[in-house]
């Protein structure tokens, strides 16, 4: 017997947090002060996206391949793929971007001088290092999003995709992934979100994200609530509406299937 479906609740919480934003950008729009800290700040909003968006594809495409390895027949394989896991997830992504940043390339440049590659590692740029620390740190929750949705496909269609003389590719491409895409979808979408405003660490480099512009102006001005105001003003923008495009995608898809 199926259960009905609980009504869903009215969204108060987006009502409640859309007056607060609107709030926000009101005072934004009509203070001088504040509209000349929100000039120097957006300066930082396309490096926040860049940083985001690269990292987060890097780290989903990393993620996929770590989850694919944890299903491996290969015992060695498995097993490395779950040290990596364990490694990153429990150390923070501060750290590891610290390591990025100021332990590995030293080391690399070391390695590559060794066998006689002329390298520098001012050579590597910090924004460069940032993304490489999010992709790793990321990667090691995502492998355990892909894992859970590829598990949860029914191995009676992988059987019968395999009796339909279908490769290996051509399995995960048309039989695999649409289907666990819907499992995927809301824990990759909430880890999207959550990188938004990871990016923020990438201001301990010096990087000109948002925050970093919003540490230089909170020097210069001495104003700190307002400066910080518009900060969380930027990011409450870019999540919310992250949230509620990757809220619509799930409803589409929910009624696609329907």
């Amino acid at each position: 017997m199926n259960r009905p479906q609980p009504k869903e609740d009215f969204p108060w919480w987006l009502l409640i947090t859309g007056v607060i934003a609107i709030l926000l950008v009101v005072d934004v729009a009509t203070d001088p002060i504040n509209t000349q800290i929100f000039k120097t700040l957006a300066k930082g909003i396309s490096v926040t996206l860049q940083v985001t968006v690269i990292a987060f594809c890097g780290a989903s495409a990393l993620g996929l391949l770590l989850a694919m390895g944890a299903q491996s027949r290969f015992l060695v394989l498995r097993q490395i793929v779950r040290l990596y896991v364990e490694i990153i997830r429990g150390v923070p992504i501060l750290v590891l971007v610290l390591y990025f940043s100021f332990v590995f390339p030293p080391a690399l440049t070391a390695a590559m001088n060794t066998i006689g590659v002329d390298f520098s590692v001012r050579d590597v740029p910090y924004i460069a290092r940032a993304i490489a620390a999010l992709v790793c740190a990321y990667s090691a929750f995502l492998s355990e999003v892909f894992r859970a949705g590829l598990q949860s496909v029914d191995p009676g269609q992988i059987e019968a995709a395999k009796a339909l003389g279908l490769k290996p590719w051509q399995r995960f491409r048309h039989v695999v992934f649409p289907q666990a895409f819907r499992v995927i979808l809301p824990p990759w979408g909430n880890d999207f979100v959550a990188m938004v405003k990871d990016s923020s660490l990438v201001s301990v480099l010096g990087v000109a994200d948002v925050t970093q512009m919003a540490k230089v102006a909170a020097a210069g001005n001495f104003r700190y609530f307002e400066t910080y105001n518009v900060v969380a003003m930027i990011y409450l923008l870019l999540t919310i509406t992250l949230s509620l495009a990757l809220r619509r995608l799930e409803h589409y898809l929910r009624a696609k299937q329907k």
